[in-house]
This record gives C-alpha cells, structure tokens and sequence, in this order.
C-alpha cells in the first residue's frame, strides 16, 4: 500500500501571499484601534521593534526548516532537538493557537457582519462563516491556496488604496471632520508618547497579536513546491512588508485621522475612509475587513487540520486523525478541529462583549511559548549539528545574541500582560492548558510502555 502524503499544491505565489495574508490580519484591521487608543502614535515604533522580532523568528524557523526539507512542520524538529514530551506539548498548543486565533476571527466576523446588519447576533455570521470554511478546506490544498491568494490580495489592494488616498490627502492638506490631515497629528496631539510609557509598553499584547501566524509559513514546508527556493524568498520579504503594510497604513489612519479621536470598539480603517467622505468607502472597508477576518479564519481552519494530522502520525493523537481522503486532504482532522472552533460560536452567544480580548490574550501566551521554542530549537541545532549548520546557506544573523534578544523580549511580553487586567486572565487559563498537556503526555507514555512490555 502507498503511503499516503499530503499534495505538494502550494505554488510560489501561493506562498508568498500565505506569508502576507498570515501577517496581516483582524489584529491590524480590528486590533489596531485599541492599540492606537493605548499607546498614540507611538505605536509605530511598537510595530518596529515587534516586526525585527518577527522577521528574526522567522529566520531561525527558515534556517531549521531547510536543514531537512522532509520536515513537515516544526512541530518536528521540535521533537528532534528537544525530545518527545516537549514535541507533543508544542505540537498541541501550536494547534491551540490556531482554534483560538479561528475563535478571534469568527468574533471578528459577526462584529463586522452587524455594521450592515445591527440586529442580527454576532455569533449567527460566525457559525455560517465556519460551515463555508470547513468546505472550502475539504476541497484540495490547491483550492485552499487559491482562495487565499485573493483573500490575501483583497486585503493587500486595500491598504494600499488607503495609503495612497491618505497620502495624496495629507499633501494637500485636506481638511477633514477632525481638522487638517497632516503629518503634524502625528505629534501635536501630546506628543509621539502621549500616555507616556505606560501606554505604549500596554499596547505591545495587541501588536504581538497582530504578528500572529507569521510562522504559518513554516507548516506549508511539507505542501510547497521547491521549498529551498520558496521559503527563504518569503521569509526575506516580511520585513519590507511590515515596513508598508503595518506602519504605513498606521501612519496615514494617524495623519488623518488624530489618533486621539479613533474608538478603540471600530476599525480605524473604516472611521478613516467614513472621515474622508466617502460614505460607500466604509462600506468596501467593511467588506474588505470582512474578507481579511475570513481570510485569517481560512488559515486558522487550515493549519489546526494539518497540525491534528502531524500530530496523529507522530501517534501523539488518535491514529483516525491521520487519515486522509481521496483529494489527499487530512478530513477527519479537519471535522475534529471545527467542533472544537465551535466554542467559538458558544462563547459569542453567551458573552458577546469581552469575548475578543480574551481569546487573542489566550492566543498570544501560546504564542510566545511557540516561538521561544522555535528559537531555543534553533540555539539546540546549532550546538548539536555544527556540521549541518555549515552547511546551511540560510543562516540566523547574529547568532546567538539575536535568539537570546528574542527571548529577552518575549519574558517582556508575559510581563506586560500582567499589568492589564482583561489580558491577566489569560495569564491564570493558559498554564492550566500546559498541566493538562503534561497530564495527558503521561498517560499516553503510560499506556504505549504497556502496550510494548
């Protein structure tokens, strides 16, 4: 019997916008208005100093990735370099992740929905936005890869409109209903720090919530298309992205709009285009961010399914899990996984208002733990395997200093989620996750030595 793969499907351009579309999601469109309100403008240096971060995980998962190209995530080098009980651990909550960041997308999209339609209740749009995504995974891995080429594009096309028409605005000078667009706004309105450091270190959850999935990349190794080429390409490019796409679209919302006068509730896309005068502009804006929410729930959907799978053929997840159909797409995960978003769906029925900060809080510890490990499993490598890492043409700059900054900053971001007390929450919920994990890690160990003896 042939062993059953998942299809190489994703094409460059595939990848390329999976990378894009990864890192440009509802934190930026919906997130960003709470951010602004916390830190003023200084949150665009927020956004640099989160984007070097990101792009320096990026480069030690794209350095572990290409050592051995028949990884199919990183869940795998995980348990390579760190053992077997931290491989099951990560492989989990990486899937964790994902069900919470799909939670946070399907909330997205019922709050959007209820721009056009007040009184439908938001957790309606969400379940229907689930049952299309659950389709459109069950198709083939080439399908999921197009449609998020154009959700992807959708979103890109957008913010670029609103650099460009903000931009063209801030030269002239237009006036708008909160006074002149002009770079000045940027700091006339109590300074670059307005809420003084506090206010800018508080808006770091929401920035780090933004960058969530920038390693999506590295779970499309095994259905790439010459990964060697294709990986770096798109690593490489997140840095010039973030540069644009997150603090040029900031920077103009800002110099049009005083960030003083955006409502942390709204997208401050929307409030912008509403502000220019455009009344059918919001509206595209609301469609667009419908699409982006979409968009990132489509990956969310997407790699909880393949990471189930990984998991199950490591045999850290029933064997059921590990089936794939005829269109060689891993179903019975996909199905496993969607129940469980369905919670989602739950926790938008029964409380509606502080159901966003408490998932991407939840969302944002598991990832901080994910990608201190990519990095510490990188430090692990280049110890262990001195021999492959010579090799490796793809190399993390300023090793080791630059892993041990991004741990340094990582510890800060669990610091600074202490200090609010709608993130602290999921300070006290997460570590319960890591005890369950470690509880059922036992058990499975338990079970499989008696099987053996």
């Amino acid at each position: 019997m042939q062993e059953q793969k998942l299809a190489r499907g994703l094409k460059n351009r595939h990848v390329q916008l999976i990378a894009i579309g990864g890192a440009i999601g509802t934190g930026l469109f919906l997130g960003s208005g709470k951010s602004i309100n916390l830190a003023g403008p200084s949150i665009l240096f927020a956004y640099m100093i989160t984007g070097l971060i990101g792009f320096l995980i990026m480069r030690s998962l794209g350095e572990l990735l290409l050592t051995n190209l028949d990884y199919h995530s990183f869940v795998d080098f995980v348990r390579d370099y760190l053992g077997d009980m931290l491989g099951f651990i990560t492989g989990w909550t990486y899937w964790f992740c994902w069900v919470c960041i799909a939670m946070a997308d399907l909330t997205a999209i019922g709050l959007y929905t209820q721009y056009w339609f007040p009184s439908v209740p938001q957790w309606i749009p969400g379940l229907i936005a689930l049952v299309i995504l659950l389709m459109m995974n069950l198709a083939t891995v080439k399908l999921f890869g197009e449609m998020e080429f154009w959700f992807a594009l959708i979103k890109i096309i957008a913010i670029l409109a609103l650099i460009i028409a903000g931009t063209f605005m801030i030269i002239r000078g237009a006036s708008t209903p909160n006074g002149t667009a002009s770079v000045g706004n940027l700091w006339n309105r109590g300074g670059m720090f307005p809420n003084g450091l506090n206010g800018f270190i508080l808006s770091f959850q929401m920035v780090v919530f933004a960058f969530v999935g920038i390693e999506l990349v590295g779970l499309t190794a095994g259905e790439t298309e010459n990964p060697e080429h294709n990986i770096p390409l798109a690593i490489n490019n997140i840095p010039i992205r973030i540069l644009l796409f997150y603090i040029g679209s900031l920077f103009v919302i800002m110099s049009i709009y005083p960030w003083n006068d955006v409502d942390p509730s709204q997208s401050p896309f929307v409030q912008v285009f509403a502000a220019i005068g455009i009344i059918s502009a919001a509206t595209i804006v609301n469609f667009v961010v419908l699409t982006s929410a979409a968009s990132a729930g489509n990956s969310a959907v997407f790699s909880t399914s393949r990471m189930v799978y990984s998991l199950a053929k490591d045999q850290d997840a029933p064997n059921s899990l590990a089936k794939i159909n005829e269109r060689q797409v891993p179903a019975n995960g996909l199905f496993f996984s969607t129940v469980v978003i369905l919670i989602g769906v739950v926790l938008n029925y029964t409380m509606p208002e502080g159901v966003f900060t408490l998932i991407t809080s939840i969302s944002t510890v598991s990832f901080i733990y994910i990608w201190g490990i990519i990095v510490i499993c990188h430090m692990k490598y280049k110890k262990d395997r001195p021999d492959l890492a010579k090799e490796n043409p793809f190399k993390m700059p300023l090793y080791p200093f630059t892993n041990y900054l991004v741990l340094v900053f990582l510890a800060f971001i669990l610091v600074v989620l202490t200090l609010a007390p709608d993130t602290r929450v999921a300070l006290f919920v997460t570590p319960l996750w890591f005890i369950l994990l470690v509880v059922l890690y036992k058990v499975k160990k338990t079970r499989q030595d008696s099987l053996h003896h």
